[in-house]
């Protein structure tokens, strides 16, 4: 059983979508029992980083993170939730984020237009499991993006700086795109995720 996290922000009505088209089982909840007892976890996330934080702590929900990544149960954040498992985030101040992935979240350099929004080509940088996404287009939507070290980047995008697009740190993955809105790519992507997850 797959859990999405439930905490008041995110596309999960379209995660869930995906995940049920996959044919993966799946529960939106911020039980953290269910949470803890997960195959996997996925954590959405559209918003403001301190917002979210704040939303995860009112749920008793940080902790409960972070003690499934310390578990080895795979975690896979999405855009903001992606965002949120770096150690912090100078979106609108300094807030601290789950501490799962080593790095900071920065804004977008304004010499381009923000927030990136629409679709953009993924380079992977090195072998991974989710070796579908060289070359390939995801959707994304984001003015802030993660400063991390390059042994944590699977592959980035260039919009106005190299941005990172999907990162790792052993079971803790995030993908800055939405898969859930990225067709067949995106489809790809969850699919590879849920191999992860059974490998």
């Amino acid at each position: 059983m797959f859990s999405i996290v439930d905490y008041d922000t995110g596309n999960t009505r379209n995660l869930k979508k995906a995940l049920d088209y996959l044919q993966i089982e799946n529960e939106l909840t911020d039980d953290k029992e269910k949470i803890l007892k997960s195959d996997a976890v996925i954590l959405p996330g559209v918003g403001a980083f301190a917002a979210a934080m704040a939303e995860l702590e009112k749920r008793d929900l940080v902790t409960t993170l972070q003690q499934v990544a310390t578990k080895g149960t795979p975690i896979l954040g999405i855009c903001l939730g992606m965002q949120l498992l770096f150690d912090s985030s100078d979106e609108y101040g300094e807030h601290v984020g789950l501490g799962l992935i080593p790095g900071k979240v920065i804004a977008i350099p304004d010499d381009v237009k923000v927030p990136q929004m629409g679709w953009n080509q993924n380079k992977a940088i090195k072998e991974s499991k989710f070796g579908s996404i060289d070359g390939q287009f995801t959707y994304f939507v984001h003015s802030y993006y993660a400063k991390c070290d390059e042994e944590n980047i699977l592959a980035e995008v260039e919009y106005g700086t190299s941005i990172p697009s999907i990162v790792e740190n052993n079971n803790v993955y995030g993908m800055q795109f939405h898969p859930e809105k990225s067709g067949q790519v995106g489809l790809k992507l969850l699919k590879e995720f849920q191999e992860v997850v059974e490998s």
